[in-house]
């Protein structure tokens, strides 16, 4: 594992990103950064009307974002490995999703002055599966202000994580099949996990854990 000083887990909307990277991070003995999203002010007006809350929900989370990578880069902070629940990048993808084009223009040009420089990640896990996994864990966690999601949003969001990856092809991406993958309800996926990325090579691979064996 000193290859990575990074690990993000990233994916649509309830693929299982925190829940993971909780996981994971104490079996790496890596520090933890999560999302904070129960801090954005705009999130829940946001899923009621997203048109018209979607600019203020973006910026409050590009700055926050901002926030967090400042202070993970600063002098004296450096841990030996991270694990994240998300990109830097993942805001970039939201806001070309629920903006309109003018104000994503308006979004970029506050993107570019504001971000700072942040390197890619050594491995990225994509948690990525079928439009009705997602809405089937979104329902098992049970938050309220999720219910408004519907299914189209859901897709168009997993297909956006597959153009990003496509775009970014010098990215290192580990694909994991959440419709095989469950660690809450199977533990033993986590350690399977590990040692599938102390084997990873790269730069695209996928994987899928075997099938549970009933007993």
């Amino acid at each position: 594992m000193k290859r990575y000083r990074h690990i993000a887990i990233d994916g649509p909307i309830g693929a299982g990103k925190t829940t993971l990277a909780s996981l994971l991070a104490p079996q790496l003995g890596a520090e933890l950064l999560l999302e904070r999203p129960h801090e954005n002010p705009f999130l829940k007006d946001f899923y009621i009307d997203g048109p018209r809350y979607a600019f203020q929900t973006q910026l409050f989370f590009l700055f926050q974002r901002v926030e967090q990578y400042r202070a993970l880069t600063q002098p004296g902070m450096f841990v030996p490995l991270v694990v994240s629940d998300f990109m830097f990048d993942k805001d970039r993808l939201f806001a070309r999703l629920t903006l309109s084009d003018e104000e994503f223009r308006l979004y970029t040009q506050i993107h570019q002055q504001s971000a700072p420089h942040v390197p890619s990640p050594d491995l990225v896990i994509w948690l990525d599966g079928p439009t009705v996994a997602l809405r089937e864990r979104i329902q098992r966690r049970g938050r309220p202000m999720e219910r408004r999601i519907d299914t189209e949003y859901l897709h168009a969001l997993a297909e956006a994580y597959g153009a990003y990856f496509d775009e970014n092809p010098e990215l290192p991406v580990l694909m994991v099949d959440i419709d095989r993958f469950d660690p809450l309800r199977r533990p033993g996926d986590v350690a399977l996990l590990v040692k599938r990325i102390a084997e990873f090579r790269g730069p695209r691979e996928s994987w899928e854990p075997p099938p549970t064996i009933a007993g």
